[in-house]
């Protein structure tokens, strides 16, 4: 019994990537100084994969910023107001991410979104008529190289081409379709050369089969591979796939020349049927996706046994695969002092998910090992009841009625009376909440955890920069302000840190984008409110002004689905004790004057089904009650705001709407604008709020630019329905930036509200 990774993390244990990258950024380090710092963490997950018996080790699932990206430039696909900028292939990389402003020219980032259902962000490749696909990059065969120099031949990773299609942004005539024979070519080339290399086996990632398929989605998929596999030559091709099952096209895969097919046990619902259904071909190797590369609970070996000894009377050969790349789990358990001994035997991040290869390997090769320690201590494991039940949420979670998901008045009237109370301008301006957490703001929270500096001294440094962020929100013009969120590391731990029900980790970081790292808290027992939470910072603040302060919370769907989640009870009861904690902190607010209240779910379509067809009587019914469930207690004269970034929501806007918020921010600029088409053709109830510039690009955008945006807006959106505002928080952006964009968007709005008088 074999084992293979499908991907591993690459910002490094200690985050070394990522403080590289932005080094690189600064001017600090060299090109060439970036590249070493690379090929030490390749080299070091290599040698670790290796030293502990992975047999299909990966290569070039490493990144500098984002593997679709990658590919972009590794098949040509550089749009030309980024060739034209001529700079080094590295800076137009970067571009390409994240913008350019400088003496070379001006132009945005391409678009974000995200990877599928998980927190991750991929930069979406763009594709226009004059596009032409062909093998240009060296990416792929370098890091081979790179490996089998260390005596490692690793299993090269490559995006698919009909999922690079999938995802691509088409800006002309042209679809898919017309670039089918150019995708072909290349592929068979990348196959080719990786061959005269040395490669055995190469993998090609088409998360997008567990996806809606259509006929001619699936026409599509067959023509490419039809082209490439019968000149793929010596290398066997493995075709991967994650994120669910592909019963849309099962049968068609499975009779193609595929030498090994990645499916996921995990998270593909109908997988297990598929194969007992349909059967698997003798001749293939399938690379069952057993261990979960989403979550960081152990493996429940019994349950993975059984499994497999079952798919060995349909398929001969089988390799054993984590269900997705290991990219999505933290590094390792073993620089964690503060979790305890009992908590740490639950969890398994990369490094230990390894191990958990290594045992099944043992398990199922030899039969002894079922009587072993390892194997018992396992099954006592899941075995054992943890101590973590509240009775108390349990009850308030089981009485829950219908009316506690119902705000009265209904929209209209609210409107209505929170106009007469707010007397806010036309075009309303604000920001999303947090504003940059500059050195001085980390290090005051670094000594305050590390007890360098009492509590007194910590809360006393907040507010003074509350009180600088006002004043420089009352210069700057905004209309509705925010207090700075400077005592927030990350918007869901610091709730996690001031809930019950929760677990920190010290080191167990993950890559959200490009250089931006969360660390997930880990939800441990039900959960509850044990304190005050926002409403101290909050009223400060709106004492330091005449103007609005909005209260900042983040919502339970964000709170849940961005924390490693229990997999002993539903999430949906998960997600209504997380509510219920925070709709006793937003009736805290209220109760302390706060008008203005902000509920952020960036992460509402994350768990959501990739397929349509499972949407119905699942996620959606009680995500959307679970945010109704916060706000729906408030007076009708508070007014409710959420926010929500990088996912498709045209899908789903209905949903939205039946939030039942007032107003509601989305990320617009890096998507084009494209989701206020759809806001006005379903005559969007909500207030709304399409973000004018990008924040995760440093370009600082004119007023004629943002000036230009709202205009394109107002075409689609009434201007009484309208506010104005970045499209996410600013934290990782510098008050050099921060500043003039913000002095440029109210200089804007204001130009365009004297326009509209006139």
């Amino acid at each position: 019994m074999k084992t293979s990774l499908i991907g591993y993390p690459r910002i490094g244990a200690f985050r070394e990537l990522k403080f590289a990258v932005e080094k690189y950024f600064a001017g600090a380090l060299s090109e060439d100084g970036l590249y070493c710092a690379a090929l030490e963490l390749k080299a070091s997950h290599w040698r670790f994969q290796n030293e502990n018996g992975i047999d299909f080790i990966p290569s070039n699932d490493f990144s500098l910023y984002d593997n679709l990206l990658d590919t972009a430039v590794l098949l040509g696909a550089v749009p030309k107001r980024y060739r034209d900028l001529k700079l080094c292939a590295l800076g137009e990389y970067f571009a390409m991410a994240r913008g350019y402003q400088g003496e070379n020219g001006d132009v945005k980032a391409l678009a974000m979104k995200k990877w599928f259902n998980t927190n991750y962000h991929y930069i979406v490749p763009e594709i226009g008529d004059d596009t032409r696909i062909s093998l240009i990059g060296t990416k792929p065969f370098d890091e081979f190289l790179q490996a089998k120099k260390l005596g490692i031949t690793t299993k090269p990773v490559i995006i698919g081409p009909f999922t690079f299609l999938k995802l691509a942004g088409f800006t002309g005539e042209k679809t898919a379709e017309d670039f089918t024979r150019d995708f072909i070519r290349a592929y068979r080339e990348i196959l080719d050369k990786l061959g005269g290399l040395g490669a055995s086996w190469v993998q090609l990632d088409e998360p997008s089969l567990v996806t809606d398929l259509s006929e001619k989605d699936v026409q599509l998929f067959t023509e490419i591979y039809s082209g490439i596999l019968p000149e793929k030559g010596a290398v066997k091709v493995l075709l991967q796939t994650y994120f669910g099952d592909i019963r849309d096209c099962y049968r068609e895969i499975t009779a193609m020349d595929f030498d090994g097919i990645g499916l996921d046990f995990i998270e593909g619902a109908q997988t297990e049927g598929l194969i007992e259904r349909c059967g698997f071909p003798e001749n293939k190797t399938l690379f069952a996706g057993v261990i979960n590369g989403k979550n960081i609970w152990r493996n429940n070996y019994a349950n993975t046994v059984k499994l497999i000894e079952k798919l060995k009377t349909s398929c001969k050969n089988i390799v054993l695969g984590s269900s997705c790349s290991l990219l999505h789990v933290p590094y390792t358990l073993s620089g964690e002092n503060k979790l305890t001994d009992e908590q740490k035997r639950c969890f398994a991040f990369a490094e230990e998910k390894i191990g958990e290869f290594e045992q099944l390997k043992k398990l199922l090769s030899d039969g002894a090992f079922l009587s072993g320690s390892e194997y018992r201590n396992n099954g006592k494991l899941f075995g054992q009841k943890r101590n973590i039940e509240n009775k108390e949420v349990s009850y308030a979670v089981s009485s829950l009625s219908e009316n506690d998901f119902i705000r009265l008045p209904d929209f209209t009237e609210r409107k209505k009376i929170q106009k007469a109370i707010l007397k806010l301008p036309l075009l309303p301006t604000t920001t999303i909440g947090s504003f940059p957490q500059t050195s001085d703001v980390k290090s005051n929270r670094h000594d305050y955890k590390n007890g360098k500096i009492s509590f007194e001294e910590y809360v006393s440094f907040n507010k003074r920069k509350i009180a600088e962020c006002i004043a420089l929100q009352e210069k700057t013009g905004l209309d509705v302000l925010v207090h700075g969120e400077f005592e927030r590391g990350d918007m869901v731990e610091y709730f996690g840190e001031n809930l019950d029900g929760f677990l920190f980790t010290e080191k167990a970081w993950v890559q959200s984008y490009g250089t931006r790292c969360v660390k997930p808290p880990i939800i441990w027992g039900d959960v509850s409110r044990i304190k005050v939470i926002t409403a101290d910072y909050s009223v400060y603040a709106q004492s330091l002004t005449q103007k609005p302060v909005k209260g900042m919370l983040t919502g339970p769907v964000t709170i849940l689905n961005w924390s490693f989640a229990r997999e002993d009870i539903p999430l949906k009861d998960c997600a209504f004790q997380i509510a219920l904690a925070l709709r006793a902190e937003v009736l805290e607010l209220e109760s302390n004057g706060i008008k203005i209240i902000q509920i952020d779910e960036p992460a509402l379509r994350e768990k959501l089904p990739l397929r349509k067809s499972d949407w119905h009587g699942g996620y959606l019914d009680w995500v959307i009650p679970a945010f109704r469930l916060v706000h729906s207690g408030v007076k009708p004269e508070t007014q409710i705001h959420t926010h929500m970034c990088y996912s498709e929501f045209s899908d789903i806007i209905k949903d939205i709407d039946n939030m039942d918020a007032d107003v509601i921010t989305f990320e617009a600029s890096r998507s084009d604008l494209s989701i206020i088409g759809t806001l006005r053709d379903y005559n969007f109830k909500t207030t709304v709020g399409p973000g004018v510039y990008d924040i995760h690009s440093p370009r600082v955008p004119g007023v004629c630019e943002i000036k230009g945006v709202l205009l394109h807006i107002l075409e689609k959106i009434p201007a009484e329905k309208l506010w104005v505002n970045p499209d996410c928080g600013l934290k990782t952006r510098g008050n050099e930036e921060t500043i003039p964009s913000l002095e440029n968007l109210v200089a804007a709005a204001k130009s365009i509200r004297e326009e509209l008088s006139i």
